[in-house]
């Protein structure tokens, strides 16, 4: 093997389009049958000799000698047990394609393939990987947006790869060539999408949406300052960019900085975008109850809509109806709230907050009382205090019960406890007549 080293290579010619035979040609055309037979036979070693024999004395000859020593010492190499032996054959293949380049030109695209035989078999190697991420850095910058697609993971790999292995690359370096893939696949996704070719494009979504992941597995902390200023320009300039707002609105729900508009964006972007009957229950949900703290209660009413027609399990449903009940409250309307919050209990009967947001909504209308008699006013007390029992809220129950009527109060309109009476007005409630005293 070490004679394949030392053979001579000519001058690069014209990228070996044309077939340039040696003065002995005859002796040529004889090495290219033998090796050609033996390839596909799948006998690559005895493939060697009659190709070496080509190399020295042919290797302008054309490309395909190279591509075929390429296809055989990929072919051995694969297939040797030996860590030595492997290595050597390694070695050769990386060979043949420098050798390819040197006689036949065409750097770019052969470096590209060269780099990507090379991850195969040194990505685990601590001893290359080095050399690895060098090779991928001229790679990228030879061919920019043409390098080829599985050299978009391969790069980012051979990037946590130097990270695992060496720790020699900081952050700022792997952001810097992360920034880079990912630009490319963006071009390269935009390609696609013209040429309506959907297939390739959703693969090369998915390759950018890994590529995050290991931007991760590298160490970089990908908190919410990260996604202010590496994610959200790319939204910005592509807010139909779904991947993208998914991972926005993962890692800032992560980073705890829900409260951010970008995520409340990249939420509703992939909400808006989702198909009908793919919209995701806890998404619209989220979305909306957010809308709700925000006090942008038309946007909310929308979303939490939204949410019901999505929301099938009980307690998403019911927390649902919990917050359409709060927005028909702050409306004023306390019927429709109540119905709600019925609703909320009878799809989730572990709801019982349901219970207690009745009890507000009775003990903040005081809209019922006629100021007549203060006994009868106070009966919404009593209907509180039994929705609040429901509830098991009993701090609301004692603050319920100190407004119940006095003794007294009942006297006077010759009441007495355990009579069951009528709150009337839009609560419409039976109560059993109980005092405070």
């Amino acid at each position: 093997m070490a004679a394949l080293f030392a053979i001579a290579a000519g001058t690069a010619s014209a990228q070996c389009k044309e077939f340039k035979w040696p003065e002995n040609k005859a002796k040529a055309e004889e090495n290219v049958a033998i090796y050609g037979d033996a390839i596909k036979q799948g006998n690559y070693r005895g493939a060697t000799a009659a190709w070496q024999w080509m190399v020295s004395n042919a290797p302008n000859w054309n490309t395909k000698l190279y591509i075929d020593g390429a296809d055989m010492y990929d072919k051995l190499a694969d297939k040797e047990t030996d860590p030595a032996k492997k290595q050597v054959l390694i070695d050769s293949l990386m060979w043949v394609y420098d050798m390819r380049i040197k006689n036949c030109g065409e750097e770019a695209t052969v470096l590209n393939r060269k780099a990507n035989a090379a991850f195969k078999y040194n990505i685990k190697n601590k001893d290359k990987v080095a050399d690895l991420l060098a090779l991928y850095d001229k790679v990228y910058e030879l061919n920019g947006n043409n390098v080829t697609d599985p050299s978009l993971m391969n790069y980012m790999n051979t990037v946590r790869a130097n990270v695992l292995y060496l720790k020699n690359v900081p952050q700022d370096q792997v952001l810097a060539r992360y920034d880079k893939i990912q630009a490319i696949a963006d071009a390269k996704i935009q390609k696609a999408m013209a040429a309506n070719k959907t297939a390739d494009a959703d693969k090369l979504k998915a390759t950018k949406s890994a590529i995050d992941d290991l931007l991760i597995a590298c160490g970089v902390k990908v908190d919410c300052d990260f996604v202010k200023k590496n994610l959200e320009p790319k939204f910005r300039q592509n807010p139909s960019d779904i991947v993208l707002a998914k991972k926005i609105f993962t890692f800032m729900l992560q980073g705890k900085c829900t409260d951010d508009p970008l995520w409340l964006e990249s939420g509703e972007a992939i909400h808006d975008n989702a198909p009908a009957d793919q919209k995701d229950c806890g998404l619209a949900k989220n979305l909306g109850l957010k809308y709700l703290s925000k006090e942008n209660y038309e946007k909310a009413r929308e979303l939490l809509g939204e949410a019901l027609t999505v929301c099938t399990a009980g307690p998403d449903k019911a927390e649902v109806l919990l917050a359409l009940g709060s927005l028909e409250n702050r409306a004023g309307s306390k019927g429709k709230a109540r119905e709600l919050y019925r609703q909320a209990v009878a799809v989730d009967p572990n709801a019982k907050d349901a219970f207690e947001k009745i009890g507000d909504l009775y003990m903040n209308s005081q809209e019922c009382f006629k100021k007549v008699n203060v006994a009868e006013d106070r009966l919404i007390y009593i209907a509180a205090y039994d929705e609040y029992a429901k509830a098991g809220a009993a701090a609301k129950m004692a603050a319920a019960k100190a407004q119940f009527p006095s003794k007294e109060d009942i006297f006077l309109l010759n009441w007495k406890a355990g009579d069951v009476k009528s709150t009337g007005c839009w609560i419409g409630e039976s109560v059993t007549l109980r005092t405070r005293d």
